[in-house]
C-alpha cells in the first residue's frame, strides 16, 4: 500500500481523536441544559445535514447483505454507542467513562481476529494494551487514587466500548465495498437517527429551542455536529479502510490524554504528576501496539549484531 496513504491515515486518526478527546467536555457542559438523548439527536441531525450538503448524491446499495451492514453500523456506532456513553456520563464521573471506553481497542482486536481477514492478534498488541490501560487508569485517578465506581454508569460505559468495537469491524467490512466514504457515513447516520426515534418516546426528550439561543450551548452543539460527527466520522471511516480496524482503534488510547489536557486548558482542572505519568505510559502503549511484529524483530536483529 502507498506509504503516503498510510501516513495520511495515521494523521487523520490522530486529528480525529484530538477532536473526540474534547467531546467529553462539550457533552458535560451541554448536560446541564439538555438530556443525553437531546444532545445525541441534535448533533447527528447537524452531522447528517452537513454530509447531505457536502455529498448530495444518493448511495445505491447493490445487495441486501450490504444494506444490513449499514443498518448494523448505524445501530452500533451512532445510536447505541452514544446513548450508552451519554447516559453513563449522568451516572458516573467523566474520567471513569474515559477510562472504560478506552478499552474499545481490545474488544476491536478480538472481534477483528474472528470476523476480519488480515487482522491478526500479536503479542506486542497485548503488551501495549496493558501498558496503555495502566496509563489510562492513572489519568483517571489524576492523583486522587480513588476511582469512584458507579455500577450503572460504569457498566454502560463498558457496553459502549463493546458496541464501538462492533462498529469498527462493520466499517472495515463496508470500506471494502467500494462506496464513497461520505456517502457511507451519511447512510450510517441515517440509520442511527432512525433507531433513535423509538428512544424519543421512551426517554427524556423535549424540543426547547430557547436553549439553543444560549451561545455556549449553540457552540458546543455545532462543534459536536460539524466537527465530532460529520468531519470525524468521515475521517475515521476512511482511516479504518486504510489502516484496518485494529490499528485505527488503538488511537482511542489517546482519548484520556487529550481529555485531561483540554480539561486543564478549558475547565482549569489541575494536571498532577501521576496523570502526566499516565499520559506517557498511554503513548508508550500506543507505540508498542502500533509496531509491526517484523519491525520489532528487525530491531532485535540489529541490536544483537
Amino acid at each position: 500500500m502507498d506509504d503516503r496513504r498510510i501516513a495520511t491515515g495515521h494523521l487523520l486518526a490522530f486529528v480525529t481523536i484530538l477532536i473526540w478527546g474534547t467531546t467529553f467536555i462539550s457533552t458535560k457542559i451541554l448536560l446541564t441544559d439538555f438530556s443525553p438523548l437531546e444532545i445525541l439527536f441534535f448533533r447527528f441531525i447537524i452531522g447528517y445535514i452537513t454530509l447531505l450538503l457536502v455529498y448530495p448524491r444518493r448511495l445505491k446499495i447493490r445487495a441486501l447483505n450490504e444494506e444490513l451492514l449499514f443498518i448494523a453500523a448505524g445501530l452500533c456506532g451512532v445510536t447505541l454507542y452514544f446513548l450508552l456513553e451519554n447516559i453513563a456520563l449522568t451516572y458516573t464521573l467523566a474520567s471513569n467513562v474515559g477510562v472504560i471506553v478506552s478499552i474499545a481497542p481490545f474488544f476491536t482486536a478480538v472481534l477483528a481476529h474472528f470476523f476480519l481477514e488480515g487482522e491478526r492478534l500479536h503479542p506486542q498488541f497485548f503488551a501495549g494494551f496493558v501498558i496503555a490501560i495502566i496509563g489510562i487508569m492513572l489519568i483517571g485517578f489524576n492523583g486522587s487514587f480513588l476511582l469512584k465506581l458507579n455500577p450503572i454508569g460504569d457498566i454502560l460505559a463498558a457496553f459502549a466500548s463493546i458496541v464501538w468495537a462492533a462498529y469498527s469491524v462493520l466499517m472495515r467490512k463496508i470500506s471494502k465495498l467500494g462506496y464513497h466514504t461520505i456517502g457511507c457515513t451519511r447512510r450510517v447516520f441515517f440509520y442511527g437517527l432512525l433507531f433513535m426515534i423509538p428512544a424519543l418516546f421512551l426517554l427524556e426528550f423535549n424540543l426547547v429551542f430557547d436553549k439553543l439561543t444560549i451561545l455556549p450551548n449553540l457552540f458546543n452543539l455545532l462543534y459536536l455536529g460539524f466537527g465530532a460527527s460529520a468531519l470525524c466520522f468521515v475521517s475515521w471511516n476512511w482511516t479504518v479502510g486504510v489502516l484496518g480496524a485494529v490499528k485505527t482503534s488503538v488511537y482511542i488510547y489517546i482519548v484520556p490524554v487529550i481529555t485531561i489536557v483540554a480539561a486543564s486548558l478549558i475547565l482549569q482542572e489541575k494536571i498532577t504528576e501521576v496523570a502526566l505519568g499516565g499520559a506517557f505510559l498511554t503513548l508508550v502503549g500506543l507505540y508498542i501496539s502500533e509496531r509491526k511484529p517484523n519491525a520489532i524483530l528487525k530491531e532485535k536483529i540489529i541490536v544483537n549484531k
